[in-house]
């Protein structure tokens, strides 16, 4: 929430270090860390909120329901429901200015010289097959499967794969009278 910083109560002669800042970026956790040749200075986990379509989408209901409630007569709105240029969805822009705002707030802290973004995605065909190309793609392990839910129960053998050890909530003792 809040970072711990250390203010110097004397002068440090005007050397600087070369701060490296790192970050993950991520939709539900933001990996943060700044780092020098020596040491690692500051490391956080952002978590930006995840409730934002649910929270616009009540918003949208009450508004309906309080047209509905006042304007028994209203006219109709059809022409002015075009986006502008460069429009963003509100989780997307959320998301984005989460991510500046860290960053800002890092750069307002120490002196980064230097700002590394991971936004990969990994080819994970790729990483098991470095050779495969073009129409093998379409046809990985999943072919033929109705969706990624049967193919997991067929790989795993329909087995549960988490082994829970706890006993039945209804034992015989239960269900004899006394």
């Amino acid at each position: 929430m809040v970072p711990f910083t250390l203010q110097l109560c004397c002068d440090s002669c005007g050397y600087k270090q070369e701060v490296s800042l790192g970050i993950d970026a991520g939709t539900r956790h933001i990996g943060v860390s700044a780092t020098t040749s020596k040491a690692v200075l500051f490391e956080a986990e952002v978590q930006p909120r995840i409730d934002l379509q649910e929270v616009l989408a009540t918003r949208r209901q009450f508004r309906r329901a309080r047209r509905n409630r006042k304007t028994r007569y209203r006219a109709c709105r059809f022409l002015n429901r075009k986006k502008p240029e460069g429009w963003l969805a509100p989780s997307v822009e959320h998301k984005v200015a989460v991510h500046l705002k860290t960053m800002r707030l890092i750069h307002h802290i120490l002196p980064v010289s230097r700002t590394t973004i991971e936004a990969a995605q990994f080819d994970l065909q790729k990483l098991v097959n470095p050779e495969i190309e073009g129409k093998h793609y379409q046809e990985g392990p999943q072919l033929g499967f109705w969706n990624t839910r049967e193919y997991v129960l067929w790989r795993d053998c329909h087995t549960c794969q988490r082994q829970l050890q706890t006993p039945h909530r209804h034992s015989e003792s239960s269900y004899m009278l006394t």
